[in-house]
């Protein structure tokens, strides 16, 4: 699943990247997150107690010198593990950013394809643009909005190639009227707030 949208969002809610090892991962949800509880730990991460139990069981034996190397575990449960430190990471800072981008708005970077139509019928094969363009707090919210209540990647492009079309390609109705923008792919995204 393609999540550049949502990984430039994060980039701009960070001022530390999460830990990149997977043991200090599961060790910053245990602690930091988790308080040394399973079921919390189960429930973060979206597995079960039991799993949560070996991983806090690895814990302790990587603390004592007796495991070498990573914590067991599958590929899925390693991708819950990140989404889990992602959501739980840096709580403040992600507050204050998002605050700050729904008032005073963000400077969009995106590179993307981008498809057009006009009120006459007549389209345009879809091209690749990188744009850079300012864009107001309301955008901000509803892209929050969105993944807040988990909103796929194409309906993330869908806000983006909505509030694009009005901003950078119609420039706030003095042109292009009646072009509906759409974006087709993401290649890349970042927001400076």
């Amino acid at each position: 699943m393609s999540r550049e949208i949502d990984e430039g969002l994060e980039r701009a809610e960070q001022t530390r990247p999460i830990p990149v090892h997977l043991n200090t991962r599961v060790k910053f949800l245990w602690e930091k997150v988790a308080k040394q509880d399973t079921k919390r730990l189960a429930r973060l991460a979206g597995v079960s107690q039991r799993t949560a139990q070996r991983w806090s069981h690895a814990l302790k034996e990587l603390a004592e010198g007796r495991l070498a190397g990573d914590i067991p575990m599958t590929k899925a449960n390693a991708g819950k593990v990140e989404q889990a430190v992602r959501t739980a990471w840096q709580p403040r800072v992600k507050q204050r950013v998002r605050r700050d981008a729904e008032k005073n708005g963000f400077m969009l970077h995106i590179s993307g394809t981008f498809g057009f139509s006009a009120s006459g019928g007549t389209t345009d094969d879809p091209c690749p643009r990188v744009i850079s363009q300012k864009m107001p707090g309301s955008v901000a919210q509803a892209l929050h909005a969105a993944r807040d209540t988990r909103a796929t990647q194409a309906q993330q492009e869908a806000i983006l190639a909505e509030a694009l079309g009005e901003r950078y390609f119609k420039d706030g109705g003095r042109r292009a009227r009646g072009l509906d923008v759409e974006l087709n792919d993401v290649a890349r995204m970042d927001v400076e707030i």
